[in-house]
């Protein structure tokens, strides 16, 4: 990146990937050591926030499940002050921008009020889960596509998902936000025709310090969640490619139904 990459007022949206700041990219840091302001998503790891210089103002503008600090008009309304006040903008995004990040919003009332904006991508934390499982999302012969799904809805209203696409075999399943919704997707892949028995890991706070992951089976996947998953960002991997994550004995039971 060369230094007029970064002019005052400018923004980039920048991810931040799943929370191990050695999984930045170099672009990222430079941007972030640059910047004179930086607006930050709850996901952001507080290892990644300490990479933030002394003297850069920091705004937390995080969206958790029910609990919101700012709205999206709100946050597109501080992107663009900032870069009318000649400040070189970083929004930082947990994951990859891109996904799930909603930067289409921000990208657009950028442009509109007339700024340049940028994106510098992220690692996703479906990449994270699989590299510390030590599998593959995709598999020959076994996995012949990845689906990216997000389980969020708006509270109290069910998913608007196409169960019976899904739940079609040869695909690995990767739901985002997947935590509360966790004995919805079981009920509707099941109920759309997949085995029960198919494999399944939760994984939270993926790549840090305290990442957990838990393989079981999908009709266990309400119960497995609630136990392991707490209040934690939560990915949900569904599939035969899944099954390479299992312990030895477990993966034998599974075989015959799950592929």
């Amino acid at each position: 990146m060369q230094p007029d990459d970064f002019p005052p007022g400018t923004v980039w949206l920048v991810g931040a990937g799943p929370g191990d700041p050695d999984l930045l990219t170099r672009k990222a840091i430079r941007l972030i050591e640059r910047a004179d302001v930086i607006f930050h998503d709850a996901l952001v790891s507080p290892a990644i926030l300490d990479l933030i210089p002394a003297g850069v103002e920091r705004v937390g503008v995080g969206k958790r499940s029910g609990r919101h600090s700012k709205n999206q008009e709100e946050i597109d309304g501080l992107l663009v002050a900032a870069a009318a006040a000649a400040k070189r903008v970083v929004r930082l995004k947990g994951g990859d921008p891109a996904l799930f990040g909603r930067s289409t919003e921000e990208i657009a009332a950028l442009h509109i009020a007339g700024y340049p904006v940028f994106v510098c991508p992220g690692i996703t934390a479906a990449s994270a889960a699989a590299a510390s499982a030590k599998i593959s999302l995709s598999l020959r012969d076994v996995a012949r596509d990845v689906r990216f799904v997000t389980a969020h809805s708006r509270r109290g209203a069910a998913l608007d998902l196409d169960w019976n696409s899904l739940a079609r075999c040869g695909s690995t399943l990767v739901f985002y936000m997947g935590r509360d919704a966790a004995a919805e997707i079981a009920r509707g892949l099941i109920g759309a025709g997949m085995p029960a028995d198919m494999p399944v890991m939760i994984a939270c706070n993926v790549s840090r310090a305290d990442e957990q992951r838990l393989t079981t089976r999908l009709d266990l996947l309400g119960l497995a969640t609630r136990a392991l998953a707490n209040d934690a960002p939560t990915l949900i991997l569904i599939g035969a490619a899944v099954m390479l994550a299992m312990p030895a004995k477990t993966r034998a039971t599974a075989t015959d139904s799950a592929l």
